[in-house]
């Protein structure tokens, strides 16, 4: 069984789309066990609003604090040590959770997870994931979504092994091409 820690409380609607979504999850996929994490009172008032309660595959984890989506990922990191992001990060760190779900602030995710989980060895920087749907009903996977502006050919090299790795497990496509999408600015671009 797969255990996911969802930060509930994180992204613009909070509540109102994590405990539907959870919900969802739970009915459709009885391979996965959920824990919510965050205002605990709140979460299970939720969810007893939509007939459901904690039980082997849903438990709630209490967090006294929230990462705001205007907090910047140093304060989040530093200063929001029982937000529901950092304590669902952390049940991933103790082995309890096999991963975290946010929609809550990306930086602060980022940094909080580096910090927490680390990083493997030989990769330097987590990178931001989506998958683009194309025609034929394929999907076209892009890393590294604006987190990093900077990215050195090391680290570039790095982003496409993590790319190749993860389109392997998803697909089980083996040696998918790899490739690089520009995202300078050009002189004509530059405001005076």
């Amino acid at each position: 069984m797969t255990t996911l820690s969802i930060d509930a409380m994180g992204g613009d609607h909070g509540l109102a789309a994590t405990i539907p979504a959870a919900l969802e999850i739970i009915g459709h996929h009885p391979e996965v066990r959920l824990i919510l994490v965050g205002d605990s009172d709140s979460i299970k008032r939720r969810l007893s609003a939509a007939g459901a309660r904690v039980g082997e595959r849903l438990e709630v984890v209490g967090a006294s604090e929230l990462v705001e989506m205007e907090d910047s990922p140093a304060f989040a990191l530093r200063k929001k040590k029982d937000s529901s992001m950092r304590v669902a990060i952390n049940l991933v760190q103790e082995g309890r959770a096999d991963a975290c779900i946010s929609a809550g602030n990306t930086g602060a995710l980022l940094a909080t997870a580096r910090f927490v989980l680390k990083t493997i060895p030989g990769l330097d920087r987590p990178a931001i994931c989506a998958g683009l749907p194309r025609m034929g009903g394929k999907t076209t996977y892009v890393l590294d979504l604006g987190a990093n502006l900077d990215s050195p050919p090391e680290i570039l090299f790095q982003f496409g092994l993590m790319g190749s790795v993860l389109i392997n497990c998803l697909d089980g496509k083996v040696g998918p091409s790899v490739g690089l999408l520009n995202i300078g600015g050009e002189d004509i671009c530059r405001a005076p």
